[in-house]
């Protein structure tokens, strides 16, 4: 036994002093069937001390002992010194990950007879097998109590009422309140259960027992059905018509079982590992707890399998505006679950390999696990929320249905990332990562990314936000104004626009989100460690170079701020600059684009526009021309316009859009064909085109009820001395031709004759 004494001196006593603090938060390890010895403190830590120890170990223990810390110490040495490359990185965590494999497999003989030998240190340990009896009677008991309170308090103190099932539809609220009822009550039955358990516990066991049966509620009771009642609220297995997610009664009973069996299978995990440890066989000697958990892992994989059509239609929810990216998530889900389950597998055989168990004792994988698969799960739940919660649609058509839809998937998007960034955070606070410390200690890489990734999620919350005010205002100018984005003018010159605010709103969003993405961008490039100095140093040279060097384009820009200042155009409305017409269908900080209504497209810079006339401001008079016969009445033909004019007063499809009615203006010239009537009436921009189709088939009807004729265009042959009505064919077709002639230089001529001012 003395061989061994001084190995263990010099190893024992440094650890225990490096790990003093460590191992007080950690089980102690009793690696025989012998009575336990007294804990040494490190001031205890004397080679008479050691000595008395190992006295009382076996040979093998003290060799196993002896191969631990030597693992220990290699393992906290390659800890110690930062890997050289990547490369070295990977090899160290394969290393890791590759031990664990080999050291749980050469194990494995071992497990069964080592797992009876605790069971029999267990049954040795309360009194043989009456005592464990015993034990088992008295915790059946306990529960038996505590079931009992639990039922009372939930079936006499806490009465909810429960929604009629024959009713097949409930609302939201209807659903959400009785749901939210119910898990309350269950949650508090569950806590009055465990308060009742440790009290009567307390009073019934032992000091030793509670070692036992703490974990075995905890564990194999208490964690299941917190489980089951977090299923119930969100699966609803029994109640289809309140149910929150989209899927069948049959999946929905399935998944609600076996998240209680996967919590079950996990939390005995924990309880073995402690139950083993407890009776003598150390959590290293068996890997028992490798094994089970690794089954956590493969019934996860099955259940996301099994159920992937039940998952998917959860996924996919009912919202009737789903988007690819939702599609292609609903049908990606189920295998992502089952490589969640195999990458945690991965991670926790690794940070065992790594001598990193003290991160696991907590359950952190099991939760981290979790948070990661109801992360799509909560997607849904955003989905469905804001289907529900968002306003309703403002006016109609298809600007407000697109504004409409648009929110939704603002309000979605910025529910996705704020979702991520706490599940996020709760992740790092399962792992003992304190947030505060990592967005003020920036040494490690891993604190850096998280930094990295939280400053992202802050900018793109912003950057939705930004852009879903904005747009919602731009869609509420557009309909309130009764035009689509599409809307330029119609399609003849002088359309109406759109609104002062409606045009500049375009130009603030882009601004406002390319600002936003540059602050953001440099903080998150700060926040990796890399010093951004520079790069706002580079950015302030690049602006001198594109200052002296692109004078055309700061003359652009600058000349388009004070044509929006001065309000000379908006969207939509009918401009003509040099001689080029078209409406203004884009803005942008350099240029403008304008729309032909013939259909070509114009891209002009703002600082080469001399002088801009606009077509749709305000108001637009439109004056319209019928040619009568020389017999006609002009009176008669003006009190038809006025009457046309007041008729389509009086009709909601016309009244709002004139800004005075239509009505004659007289004779306006007389020609060789016959007397010009002219009528003319002021409209709204964009309007007037609708009333002047209108008003042409109105003035046609009331002229063909009046007798009134439209003056056609005639050429009349006279020839003296000649009967017409005995005239041969020769004669007639001689006069035709010369009828011909002589129309032909009338249209030459009026061709011909200067244009007249205008009018």
């Amino acid at each position: 036994m003395t061989r061994y004494f001084f190995v263990l001196l010099l190893l024992v006593a440094p650890l225990f002093a490096a790990h003093s603090a460590k191992a007080q938060t950690l089980p102690t390890t009793t690696l025989s069937t012998a009575a336990e010895p007294e804990p040494v403190s490190p001031e205890e830590m004397t080679p008479e001390a050691i000595n008395a120890m190992v006295a009382r170990m076996s040979d093998d223990a003290v060799r196993e002992l002896l191969l631990d810390r030597l693992d220990a110490v290699a393992m906290q040495d390659a800890a110690a010194a930062p890997p050289k490359s990547v490369l070295d990185t990977a090899r160290m965590l394969w290393f890791a990950f590759s031990n664990q494999l080999m050291d749980a497999g050469q194990k494995l003989p071992k497990l069964f007879p080592k797992q009876i030998e605790a069971l029999s240190n267990f049954t040795t340990s309360n009194g043989g097998l009456a005592g464990v009896v015993t034990l088992f009677g008295l915790i059946a008991l306990v529960l038996a109590i505590g079931f009992a309170v639990e039922f009372v308090v939930r079936t006499y103190l806490v009465k909810i009422r429960n929604p009629d099932p024959s009713e097949p539809q409930h609302s939201l609220r209807e659903a959400l309140t009785f749901l939210i009822k119910r898990f309350f009550r269950e949650i508090f039955g569950l806590i009055v259960f465990y308060i009742t358990v440790r009290i009567i516990g307390r009073l019934v066991f032992d000091a030793n027992d509670l070692i036992f049966v703490a974990p075995f509620v905890g564990y194999l009771i208490w964690m299941p059905r917190v489980a089951a009642a977090f299923s119930r609220f969100m699966m609803a297995p029994e109640r289809s018509d309140l149910r929150l997610v989209n899927v069948s009664d049959k999946w929905a009973a399935f998944i609600h079982r076996h998240i209680t069996g996967l919590m079950l299978l996990g939390g005995m995990t924990l309880f073995i590992v402690g139950f083993n440890r407890d009776n003598g066989i150390p959590p290293g000697e068996t890997r028992i707890g490798f094994w089970i958990d690794s089954l956590v892992y493969v019934y996860l994989a099955y259940i996301a399998w099994t159920a992937r059509e039940g998952l998917s239609d959860m996924m996919r929810g009912k919202d009737p505006d789903n988007t690819e990216f939702d599609e292609w998530m609903a049908r990606g889900y189920p295998y992502f679950a089952i490589v969640v389950a195999g990458s945690m597998w991965v991670i926790v055989s690794t940070l065992i390999g790594m001598n990193k168990v003290e991160l696991l004792v907590g359950g952190s994988h099991y939760s981290t696990m979790f948070l990661l698969l109801m992360t799509p799960v909560i997607d849904t739940a955003i989905r469905g929320l804001v289907r529900h919660l968002v306003p309703p649609m403002q006016g109609e058509g298809p600007v407000a249905e697109e504004a409409y839809v648009a929110t939704k998937r603002s309000y979605v998007r910025i529910g996705r990332v704020i979702a991520l960034g706490i599940v996020l955070s709760i992740i790092a606070k399962t792992w003992n990562l304190s947030l505060l410390s990592l967005l003020q200690d920036r040494a490690g890489i891993g604190d850096n990314l998280f930094s990295f990734t939280m400053t992202v999620i802050v900018g793109y919350v912003v950057y939705e936000a930004v852009g879903l005010w904005i747009n919602r205002r731009l869609a509420a100018e557009f309909t309130a104004l009764g035009l689509s984005k599409e809307d330029a003018g119609g399609d003849e010159m002088g359309g109406g626009g759109g609104s002062r605010l409606s045009t500049v709103l375009p130009l603030a969003l882009v601004t406002a989100q390319g600002t936003i993405i540059v602050i953001f961008a440099l903080l998150a490039i700060g926040n990796l460690g890399v010093d951004i100095t520079p790069l706002l140093a580079g950015a302030g040279i690049a602006g001198l170079a594109i200052g002296f060097g692109a004078q055309k384009l700061v003359t652009d820009v600058v000349s388009g701020v004070f044509f929006l200042v001065d309000d000379a155009f908006r969207t939509g409305e009918y401009v003509e600059i040099d001689g080029t017409m078209g409406a203004v269908e884009k803005i942008s900080i350099r240029s403008m684009q304008l729309r032909h209504h013939r259909g070509p497209v114009h891209t002009i810079p703002y600082g080469e526009i001399p002088k801009l006339t606009n077509y749709s401001r305000d108001w637009v008079i439109m004056k319209l021309k019928f040619t009568v016969p020389f017999d006609t009445d002009p009176n008669k033909v003006k009190k038809i316009f006025k009457k046309i004019g007041q008729e389509m007063l009086q009709e909601d499809l016309f009244k709002d859009d004139f800004l005075q009615p239509f009505k004659s203006q007289g004779v306006f010239d007389i020609d060789d064909v016959g007397m010009i009537m002219r009528g003319k009436f002021m409209a709204k921009p964009g309007k007037q085109f609708m009333i002047r189709k209108e008003i042409y088939n109105r003035v046609k009807s009331e002229f063909a009820a009046n007798g009134i004729d439209f003056a056609r265009r005639e050429v009349r042959v006279a020839i003296p001395g000649m009967d017409q009505e005995n005239m041969s064919d020769a004669e007639k077709a001689a006069v035709t031709a010369a009828a011909s002639e002589a129309a032909q230089q009338q249209v030459e001529a009026g061709d011909a004759a200067p244009a007249k001012g205008p009018d």
